[in-house]
């Protein structure tokens, strides 16, 4: 997190992080899609041949809350090669919360294994908490013949203490709700730490509503707690 008080300005940082064509980058460009063009920056894709996504995707969205501060919220994704690692620990630099991105097919599970263990290994290398950084688990490709149950899903969440969601991203299913996850994970995780509620009067309600009233949320589970403030997107 960056605060800056004297510009009155609060910057989060989440990144999205898993095995190549997982799903990241259409977890992105999903919820630029679902932004008001007024609350959303450029989408930033980098493609080559190697992978989807060589650096990173950026999505600033932005308000001013109540008290004045100006808060942006910026979303990242890692690329998935391989050989992109070092790529991988410069893009989880300084990150408030982390989405990790599985594909949900049987035979994916070891890549996802093996993910999850680079994830933890980067985070370390580059002075990251893995005990304090919030992480949300979204089991993407649920609509594809191979993938695992509801009930091994349901295994999955008793397994550890990060928050899992299911989605089907290339529909849109489970993205917003992968979203809200993370920011309320990293709101709560912030305010712990650094008292925002109390040091720039920013409660976790504000925070969120603030955000998802600039999505349109139509057909997720997310749609009746946060009405759009204005015309949809």
């Amino acid at each position: 997190m960056q605060l800056n008080h004297a510009q009155r300005e609060l910057t989060l940082k989440i990144v999205y992080y898993g095995p190549g064509l997982s799903g990241k980058t259409t977890n992105l460009r999903c919820i630029h899609a679902r932004a008001r063009p007024e609350a959303r920056g450029r989408l930033l894709s980098v493609e080559t041949h190697e992978d989807r996504t060589l650096f990173f995707d950026l999505l600033p969205v932005f308000f001013t809350s109540s008290s004045g501060f100006k808060v942006k919220l910026k979303l990242f994704t890692v690329p998935g090669q391989v050989v992109h690692d070092a790529t991988r620990r410069v893009v989880l630099q300084n990150a408030d919360a982390v989405a990790f991105i599985a594909d949900s097919r049987r035979s994916a599970s070891a890549e996802n294994n093996t993910y999850w263990r680079k994830l933890r290994a980067n985070m370390r290398e580059i002075g990251l908490d893995v005990s304090r950084v919030p992480v949300v688990i979204q089991f993407n490709k649920r609509d594809l013949p191979d993938a695992q149950t509801d009930a091994e899903l349901e295994e999955a969440r008793k397994k550890g203490a990060e928050p899992v969601v299911g989605a089907v991203a290339l529909r849109g299913e489970g993205v917003m709700e992968t979203l809200y996850a993370l920011l309320q994970s990293a709101w709560r995780n912030l305010d712990e730490r650094m008292r925002l509620a109390r040091n720039i009067g920013l409660t976790e309600k504000e925070f969120l509503t603030h955000i998802f009233q600039q999505m349109d949320l139509t057909g997720t589970a997310l749609e009746s707690l946060y009405p759009p403030s204005g015309g949809r997107p």
